[in-house]
């Protein structure tokens, strides 16, 4: 059975794309909206993110801690924003594996602005069968798609919650 390597939900959040996208791309405060992320280290603290900066993800998942490392690819103030993980480990994120993609889009509507999360697979090497017993073992759902379905509609919860009230 071949997996899904694409999945997404939006959300309409009352504030504007502009105001929205300045959030979403300080990647410091991700640990504020997702169920994994626990924070995230960039080189200049406060700079606008930019294509081709890189950070440090921590997350952790099931009681696992590990870090990745990222490379934003899209920064589109108040369209687009978008990152790539490409290193993985426990403590330091030694290991280059493309792992996956996420990016936001902003798009103006008139209650405020669309915001929509898409998680890709990049693990397009790894044969469909194992991988689909190791996801369900990492996760408890039958692939990372059906789990990331779940974490993308808790964090444009969180994030409409919390930019709603900070507005």
């Amino acid at each position: 059975m071949p997996r899904t390597k694409r999945i997404s939900d939006s959300i309409v959040v009352a504030i504007d794309p502009v105001t929205a996208y300045d959030r979403v791309s300080d990647v410091t405060q991700i640990h504020r909206w997702s169920p994994e992320n626990t924070g995230a280290v960039v080189a200049e603290p406060g700079a606008p993110a930019r294509v081709g900066m890189r950070f440090v993800g921590t997350n952790v998942r099931r009681g696992v801690r590990w870090s990745t490392g990222c490379e934003v690819t899209a920064a589109d103030r108040g369209s687009r924003f978008a990152f790539k993980v490409r290193r993985y480990g426990l403590r330091k994120p030694v290991l280059r594996v493309a792992i996956a993609s996420w990016e936001y889009r902003f798009e103006a509507v008139p209650e405020g602005t669309m915001i929509t999360e898409t998680w890709t697979d990049d693990r397009r090497g790894w044969p469909d069968l194992p991988t689909l017993w190791f996801d369900k073992l990492a996760t408890g759902k039958p692939g990372f798609a059906e789990f990331q379905h779940g974490n993308i509609r808790r964090t444009l919860q969180r994030l409409k919650a919390d930019l709603e009230s900070a507005s």
